[in-house]
């Protein structure tokens, strides 16, 4: 067994900027642990631009923003083992891994980092109907298929699924030369950026069909078609609309998970709503020590948000392993209602100023954003309209939170006209 002062689980953007931060902060004894057989991640196989906007104030490509923070852990000389599978991480920060050239190993750690990302919602989880032939695909290895691979996963195409990964395979398959049928979304809204859905399917006249899903997959050996549905406001299948689309391959984009078997396994408690760890300010999980950051935590729509994420957790690992790491004041509770989904983090430890990322259940127009502190309102905010597609950001300063009279504050979304209405 070695020990180490700071592992990093995952060397993606998350665990890269993770690493940089923690050296940045003064820690030399860091090691990442990285899965695959280069730094970078699922960056690494999108291509397209759109990345960067707000750390780099310029437009990248998923490579060249995953070069940004590899050449920063070169610069560094922080160590990283490729091709490393870790198999378990206890409690008492003890991480067994293994790999081909140090066969199966064990760590101490004085603190980690979890930023193992997440993993694509298969077929197996949507109960389509209909046989299992070729050509049914997620978004993700359709992707890898065509911009790492060099292959072609088919021609025509229809793509069950509207968060951002599946809007933009539909304008990749475009541009390779395949037919892009239609991509049908379950919700009466879709799930990914706006952005995406002008400049990936608007853009090319691919037609996006809200209130609809598959219903069942026809082919023996190949697809040769699906049969869609539109369905009514309990996601039920209206069997009067059923129609056949005629294809050769299904991209299915049904949302992410996020990867915490590792995290379950040290026995750290998850949230219901995101599927990851429940974290205060410092992204410290509720075991001492261990942290985590990414996709992880909670799915991010923007990768520059993800890297911001990770510096907070690899700050706060440097001063836990340094001893430096503030006493909790308190610990303030944040609570959400129905229309916001969630907050992140999901408790406050230290009256020091923190963002608070979250995502509402629904597409909402002219609303209020509303912190309060029992019956006292410490922060409000209008938009024009939000979405589940798009995450949403409150900064509560060092002042809101030193003169809390509770332990607890709600995050609520008023409608200021009294009247929800959904995109059309």
């Amino acid at each position: 067994m070695i020990s180490i002062d700071l592992v990093i689980v995952g060397g993606g953007s998350a665990g890269m900027s993770a690493a940089v931060a923690a050296y940045d902060a003064g820690l030399r004894s860091i090691l990442l642990l990285e899965r695959g057989n280069a730094l970078g991640g699922i960056l690494l196989q999108c291509v397209h631009n759109g990345f960067g906007l707000h750390r780099f104030k310029e437009e990248l490509t998923g490579p060249e923003y995953a070069y940004r923070y590899e050449t920063q852990v070169l610069e560094r000389n922080i160590p990283f083992k490729l091709n490393t599978t870790v198999l378990d991480i206890s409690p008492d920060r003890v991480i067994t891994a293994i790999n081909s050239e140090d066969g199966l190993f064990t760590i101490r750690a004085g603190a980690i980092i979890l930023a193992m990302g997440c993993r694509e919602r298969a077929k197996g989880a949507l109960n389509i109907a209909g046989t299992r032939p070729a050509g049914i695909f997620s978004a993700g290895t359709a992707q890898k298929y065509i911009n790492i691979d060099g292959y072609m996963p088919g021609n025509e195409v229809v793509i069950l699924g509207s968060g951002d990964i599946g809007l933009i395979m539909a304008r990749r398959m475009t541009l390779e030369g395949a037919h892009v049928k239609a991509v049908c979304e379950l919700m009466p809204y879709s799930g990914g950026l706006a952005r995406n859905i002008q400049q990936c399917l608007n853009d090319f006249d691919i037609p996006l069909m809200l209130s609809h899903t598959v219903v069942e997959i026809h082919g023996r050996e190949r697809v040769t078609g699906v049969t869609i549905a539109h369905v009514d406001e309990k996601r039920r299948p209206i069997p009067e609309t059923r129609q056949y689309i005629a294809c050769d391959t299904l991209l299915l984009s049904c949302g992410l998970i996020p990867e915490n078997e590792l995290t379950c396994g040290a026995g750290i408690p998850l949230d219901r709503v995101t599927n990851g760890a429940i974290v205060d300010q410092n992204r410290q999980t509720e075991i001492p020590g261990i942290f985590a950051c990414g996709n992880v935590l909670h799915v991010h729509d923007l990768v520059d948000y993800v890297s911001e994420e990770a510096e907070i957790a690899g700050r706060a690992a440097a001063a836990f392993v340094q001893g430096n790491a503030a006493a909790s004041d308190r610990e303030i509770a944040l609570r959400t209602d129905g229309k916001i989904r969630y907050t992140v983090p999901q408790r406050i430890t230290a009256a020091d100023a923190v963002s608070v990322y979250f995502r509402v259940a629904d597409v909402y127009r002219n609303v209020q954003i509303t912190v309060r502190d029992g019956d006292r309102v410490i922060y409000e905010k209008k938009k024009a309209k939000v979405t589940p597609g798009e995450m949403e950001t409150v900064r509560l300063s060092a002042d809101h939170l030193r003169t809390l009279d509770g332990n607890c504050l709600e995050f609520s979304l008023v409608l200021i006209d009294a009247q929800e209405e959904e995109q059309s």
